[in-house]
């Protein structure tokens, strides 16, 4: 005898396909819309109404922008910026979560509340006096907007770090101290591993970020062009003609720049979805 499904689930699942549908959409559109912009001609670009699909794809806007030597360096400059910060994050994060999480200190709670505090600044109220610092320090443009970039990204890796660590069962690090492991041997060999997930959630969060920011990219440049960050390089993109406007270029740059971040999405997704479900489930 067939069991009867009852029609409030079946409107149930439908409603749920359905919402999960327009989200997909909702979020991909605007990179399907980059990569049709970068394969249109100028011509094509400009007409009225707008096609959803080129009628001859090319790929002259995806040449011009990997001819551009200012693009090309720009790439090189946030690919060492990005990968500087993340790396920076990840060591300091590692051993202040650690500390913060597993010993026993005065201030504790305190310094953890100051660390979550420093989130909550906005860039646009930090930048004039960070500017001034920087300048009068005559640091150059590269390690300024490392420098930078760490005071949002390292706040954040330092509170998760910090609650994953907590998370780990202090049986693990009272058995190495037993073995006769020091501190920094248990944390090393012991904690450290087990923490994989989160050193890749937070370090490719950290990364995105230094490699998307634009507001301490363009100040800290002004007067150091050659140090400019992608973000900053796409925004001063100029077209053959005066006043005009190279969206296709512009587009084929954001496909290219947005790649790397797929990838290594792709490539570390079971770690990034371990870490964001860690400390879900006891047990």
């Amino acid at each position: 005898m067939r069991r009867r499904v009852k029609p409030a689930r079946v409107v149930g699942q439908v409603f749920f396909w359905l919402l999960v549908a327009v989200i997909f959409v909702y979020l991909m559109f605007p990179f399907y819309w980059a990569i049709v912009s970068a394969l249109k001609t100028q011509a094509e670009l400009i007409r009225t109404p707008a096609t959803l699909w080129p009628d001859q794809p090319v790929l002259t806007n995806f040449r011009s922008v990997l001819s551009n030597d200012r693009f090309v360096r720009a790439m090189g400059v946030s690919t060492l910026v990005a990968s500087s910060v993340t790396l920076l994050s990840l060591v300091v994060g590692a051993f202040a979560g650690y500390a913060l999480g597993k010993m026993r200190f005065k201030g504790k709670a305190p310094s953890l509340y100051v660390i979550l505090a420093m989130t909550m600044f906005p860039q646009i109220a930090v930048l004039a006096g960070l500017y001034a610092v920087i300048r009068v320090l005559g640091m150059p443009a590269i390690p300024s907007m490392i420098l930078s970039y760490m005071l949002f990204t390292l706040p954040f890796t330092v509170w998760v770090l910090t609650a994953f660590f907590r998370g780990l069962p202090d049986s693990l690090l009272q058995a190495a101290q037993v073995d006769g492991a020091t501190l920094f041997q248990a944390f090393r060999h012991v904690l450290l591993p087990l923490t994989a997930p989160a050193l890749v959630t937070t370090g490719l969060l950290a990364f995105i970020q230094a490699w998307n920011e634009y507001l301490f990219a363009l100040t800290f440049t002004i007067i150091d062009p050659p140090s400019r960050t992608v973000p900053v390089a796409i925004a001063l993109f100029t077209g053959e003609v005066a006043r005009q406007e190279p969206f296709g270029e512009i587009m084929a740059a954001a496909v290219i720049v947005t790649v790397p971040l797929v990838v290594l999405v792709l490539l570390f997704q079971q770690r990034i979805v371990a870490g964001l479900t860690a400390g879900a489930v006891k047990g």
